[in-house]
């Protein structure tokens, strides 16, 4: 050690010393955040070029499909707006518009206010609550095909049981659900509700586990009511995660398919087409790819448009925690 000493003394003078130990520590501090990043880049890294492979380069390849016509067997021709300008003359693509605003501008707040009640009633302590909680989130779990294939035996209109419980409580001509025009869309947001409502619920839960319980007793201590305390301290604690639901669901809804594709295929006539379900028929069953692809990109501006908006109202609305 001393011989290391010595040597360092004879390389540098007493001025530099602290210059020259400065910078191999600062060098050592230097590898090592380099390497930290390395290897938190090297994690990323797989996701990363999924998300390239899988999501980025789909879109821009839509970007530049919606340009041309194309059925997949002849020759690209390039043909400018003219997807975009069919689709304002498009009947079929305005009533997929319209009913996917139906859809959407009624399964969010139905799921929002179903998922919150659920939430409220099960934040509190009781035998047996874990279990009910699980059962609620179980349809999260399970495969969105596999709920619509049961939904729609529920949905017999002749032997399916819902029907029947109807019949049974004096209900004569009970709704022929997904075989009507006027009862098949709300058939199948009844459906998504139940299967997503038990996810947001416990995202409810989260949210009302995370608001400080001495808030209540303050509230308590000044004589509120329980109305008064959700009112003035459980509903505005409560709104980040009724934001992030709310968006979240939002977004969900924007691109419903399966349940759509499984139960209705669009139908009675056009009664739940919906756009991510014409834009599927638009690409694989009539293989009109580039107008399939414009409708994909106006669709995709109008949910970045709304999800914009979303963030901007936030805060008017959303209150955090200090």
């Amino acid at each position: 050690m001393g011989y290391f000493l010595g040597r360092f003394d004879v390389k540098y003078p007493v001025r530099e010393r602290h210059r020259v130990l400065y910078y191999k520590g600062g060098e050592d501090r230097l590898n090592k955040v380099t390497r930290n990043r390395l290897t938190a880049y090297s994690f990323l890294l797989p996701n990363l070029i999924g998300f390239i492979v899988f999501t980025l380069l789909p879109v821009f390849a839509a970007l530049g499909l919606s340009f041309v016509r194309w059925d997949s067997y002849s020759p690209l021709k390039y043909v400018g707006l003219r997807n975009f300008e069919m689709m304002f003359s498009d009947s079929s693509f305005k009533i997929a518009f319209w009913n996917t605003l139906y859809f959407t501008g009624l399964t969010v707040p139905l799921t929002v206010l179903v998922a919150l009640l659920l939430a409220l009633v099960l934040n509190k302590a009781f035998r047996g609550v874990k279990f009910i909680r699980s059962i609620h989130f179980f349809p999260h779990v399970a495969s969105t095909i596999a709920v619509a294939v049961v939904w729609q035996f529920l949905y017999n209109p002749d032997m399916g049981p819902i029907n029947h419980f109807l019949r049974a409580v004096g209900v004569a001509s009970p709704p022929r659900w997904t075989s009507s025009v006027t009862w098949a869309m709300p058939a199948v947001i009844i459906m998504t509700v139940w299967k997503s409502a038990g996810y947001y619920m416990m995202m409810f839960l989260a949210g009302l586990q995370g608001i400080p319980g001495h808030l209540y007793e303050v509230a308590t201590i000044d004589g509120a009511t329980s109305w008064q305390k959700f009112r003035y301290v459980t509903l505005p604690l409560l709104t980040p995660t009724m934001f992030f639901v709310v968006t979240m669901n939002l977004i969900y809804s924007f691109k419903v398919f399966d349940q759509i594709h499984i139960m209705t295929q669009g139908g009675p006539g056009r009664a739940t087409s919906v756009l991510v379900y014409y834009i599927y028929v638009q690409a694989f069953v009539n293989q009109n790819f580039g107008y399939a692809s414009a409708m994909a990109t106006t669709f995709f501006l109008i949910i970045l448009g709304f999800t914009i908006v979303q963030f901007r109202l936030q805060e008017k609305w959303v209150k955090y925690l200090d």
